[in-house]
């Protein structure tokens, strides 16, 4: 069975038009704080891709008038479904800006599970766009992702994580965080958190987004010059080390 659904989200971002535009109508701006590498054909018409490890979703670019309103949809798959993205930005006084998230799309399968699933990560990509913004204007960013073991119970692979990070009880924002890998210290502040599914940490360096809770994976955010298929070789083996 199908479902057409539309979510609308809104936020406020301390950043110009412009600034918000190259973040979201760019690949290297997406990459910055979104999931995977993308790309950007920019005109009505132009392809897109987004690219992560295995898998590649393609689409096509549907509205393109900078640095105003972007808009994109995905290529349906065999059962019909697919998802479209629309940004409608406008300008504040003082140089702040109003984004408008507009997703909308199809689902088939279990579609209720992915519909909460989208009204509660949508917000929080938009939270990382902003914390990007508001902390490394002006840099792109190597996107790393690593996927660990499939895990059964959330509240385990939630504790798990929070432990690996040198969390311990109840997560907030403003929460240090440190912890070692691959013999490295990282140290940071948690600047989102949705227990049990979503934790974000920002260090000097980076924006690190820990996102699942059956499936864990990491979509960090590295501006820094790193070979990024031995950054995602890493991660992934950090993520084994913690669900073994």
């Amino acid at each position: 069975m199908s479902h057409e659904f539309e979510l609308t989200h809104d936020i406020d971002i301390a950043a110009t038009p412009e600034q918000v535009w190259d973040a979201i109508a760019t690949g290297p701006g997406i990459d910055s704080w979104f999931m995977g590498r993308n790309e950007v054909e920019p005109r009505v018409g132009g392809r897109g891709s987004l690219t992560m490890p295995g898998f590649t979703a393609e689409s096509t670019v549907t509205a393109w008038e900078p640095p105003h309103r972007f808009a994109y949809r995905g290529t349906p798959d065999e059962s019909g479904a697919f998802m479209a993205f629309e940004y409608l930005v406008e300008g504040r006084d003082g140089g702040s800006t109003a984004l408008r998230l507009v997703h909308s799309g199809i689902m088939t399968g279990d579609w209720e599970e992915q519909y909460d699933a989208l009204r509660q990560g949508n917000p929080l990509y938009l939270r990382t766009l902003e914390q990007y913004l508001l902390h490394f204007p002006g840099r792109t960013a190597v996107p790393v992702t690593a996927f660990g073991p499939q895990q059964s119970d959330q509240e385990q692979t939630w504790a798990g994580l929070v432990a690996a990070v040198g969390l311990t009880g109840p997560v907030s924002e403003g929460d240090k965080v440190q912890f070692t890998i691959d013999g490295q210290d990282v140290s940071g502040v948690v600047d989102v958190v949705l227990e049990p599914g979503f934790l974000g940490v920002r260090t000097d360096d980076a924006l690190l987004r820990f996102v699942g809770a059956g499936m864990i994976f990491t979509g960090h955010h590295v501006f820094a010059d790193i070979d990024q298929e031995a950054a995602q070789r890493t991660w992934s083996e950090w993520l084994a080390a913690v669900y073994a």
